[in-house]
């Protein structure tokens, strides 16, 4: 009996485009077996920021993390495969690049704890949430 298949937002952010990561990153996901259901290059406007971050707004973290986030074009994206979101989450190492593991995306490519290339939905919860931001139609 197989698992439900379940999605995740992916955003590959400013600093992944910045860098040129976008092929490298996508790669690996796609290597792994997941299936990208949707592709969007954008960029998060400040209210966008807002809702997305709408629990850590208020944090003194937020402020710096918002410039970063709307500092460029991003690639917002739909994953989808049997336990996606924690399939990511391992791939994508710990939030702190300088401390994530090698092998991972951060640990491989990161230097940093805000500009670390990816974001991740965390739970089915979240998941939700957000896509329902970026990908309203979906």
């Amino acid at each position: 009996m197989s698992s439900p298949i379940e999605r995740s937002l992916v955003l590959l952010k400013p600093d992944a485009v910045r860098r040129g990561l976008l092929g490298e990153i996508l790669g690996r996901f796609e290597r792994k077996g997941l299936v990208v259901e949707a592709l969007e290059l954008r960029t998060m406007d400040a209210a966008l920021a807002d809702q997305h971050y709408a629990d850590h707004v208020e944090k003194a973290f937020y402020p710096p993390l918002k410039q970063f986030m709307t500092s460029g074009p991003l690639v917002a994206l739909v994953l989808s495969g049997d336990e996606v979101i924690e399939v990511v989450r391992a791939m994508i190492g710990s939030t702190d690049g300088r401390k994530a593991a090698a092998g991972t995306i951060r640990g491989d490519f990161a230097l940093s704890n805000r500009e670390n290339l990816v974001h991740a939905s965390d739970s089915p919860e979240s998941a939700q949430r957000e896509l329902a931001l970026w990908f309203p139609k979906l």
